[in-house]
């Protein structure tokens, strides 16, 4: 029986190792319009990927009005209606803010609350392209949630509720690259 030399059998584990890590580098997620009623048509595609300074969102989004959106990673992963004080909502299956740590605040992208606070998605025409850096988020983390944009802009405090980000209007299933 031969045996690997030991600079052959460390590179032999990296080559089987690195498919592993670059998959978990990488997510993606199909986003939808989506109301009371359920989810709607696709309206866009986000791709999520890590970097030194955080996971950095590409986002391409068509048919959302223009100014400022909220954007954040929910807890769970679901993009379907659900019930709030007896009444039909969009996107409530989807949980609340992604915050492991439960610290329960809002505190946006740069501070220490819900890590699913998100920068905010700017919409100046028709299509909004974005490329953004939400430095406490990792894409290990948020496979499995859902990406979800808000109707109105986000002023990152709890005062109104959540920073005021309104509605859930878009919302896609994060799942790891393929």
């Amino acid at each position: 029986m031969k045996y690997l030399s030991l600079p052959l059998a460390a590179l032999s584990a990296a080559l089987i190792m690195a498919p592993t890590a670059a998959f978990s580098e990488t997510a993606s997620a199909t986003i939808h319009a989506i109301s009371p009623e359920g989810i709607g048509a696709e309206v866009g595609k986000a791709t999520i990927t890590d970097s030194d300074k955080g996971a950095v969102i590409a986002i391409e989004v068509k048919g959302l009005t223009a100014g400022e959106h909220g954007m954040h990673i929910h807890e769970k992963g679901s993009c379907e209606p659900g019930e709030k004080d007896g009444k039909m909502g969009a996107g409530l299956a989807a949980g609340s803010h992604f915050d492991p740590a439960k610290s329960g605040k809002h505190a946006g992208p740069q501070g220490h609350g819900h890590v699913g606070d998100l920068p905010k998605l700017v919409v100046e025409g028709d299509i909004a392209k974005a490329s953004l850096t939400a430095p406490n988020v990792k894409v290990a983390d948020v496979i499995g949630r859902a990406l979800m944009i808000h109707a109105g802009g986000d002023n990152y405090t709890d005062e109104p509720a959540l920073g005021g980000g309104g509605a859930r209007v878009a919302c896609g299933v994060i799942q790891a690259a393929k």
